[in-house]
């Protein structure tokens, strides 16, 4: 689902409650993030998000590679998590987050053994030259579906 041309929306439906699907997401990133979605692919040690408000979006790699993708703007658990996406159209790091986009994840109970992760990955227009393409490739089946499935599937298995 497209929001606008200047930002790509998906959502899934979880099968547990909200505080641990945000927990999972989380303590756990390093466990369902796809390593064939960073810069290590199988030489990656672990990848995370930093708790709090200001912290950083990490990878780890190989021979003490660390590169920061990303920084948390809004730390709400269980129902909030806003993130800078300091990672550019060509998969070229964004050290600037003037030229990064952002990304809003909301967890909605629906029940008391039920949540909805809604995803917002809006701002592409500051990655510059590539964003339109940028924004079509993460809403395509290969960027966040794909992501959000591997979340789901760690929550399944």
């Amino acid at each position: 689902m497209i929001v606008s041309s200047d930002s790509a929306a998906h959502e899934i439906v979880l099968p547990l409650a909200r505080d641990r699907a945000f927990l999972l997401f989380v303590e756990h990133f390093a466990d369902w993030w796809p390593a064939e979605y960073t810069w290590s692919q199988e030489g990656l040690q672990t990848i995370g998000i930093e708790p709090r408000q200001g912290g950083r979006c990490t990878e780890v790699g190989p021979h003490g590679f660390q590169l920061d993708w990303g920084r948390v703007l809004a730390w709400e658990p269980p129902g909030r998590l806003i993130i800078t996406w300091q990672i550019g159209p060509s998969r070229v790091p964004q050290p600037d987050p003037k030229h990064a986009s952002t990304v809003t994840f909301l967890f909605h109970e629906d029940g008391p053994d039920t949540a909805r992760l809604e995803l917002e990955h809006r701002d592409f227009r500051r990655h510059g030259d590539g964003a339109e393409e940028y924004r079509a490739a993460m809403s395509s089946e290969y960027g966040w579906p794909y992501i959000l499935g591997c979340y789901r599937r760690l929550i399944l298995s």
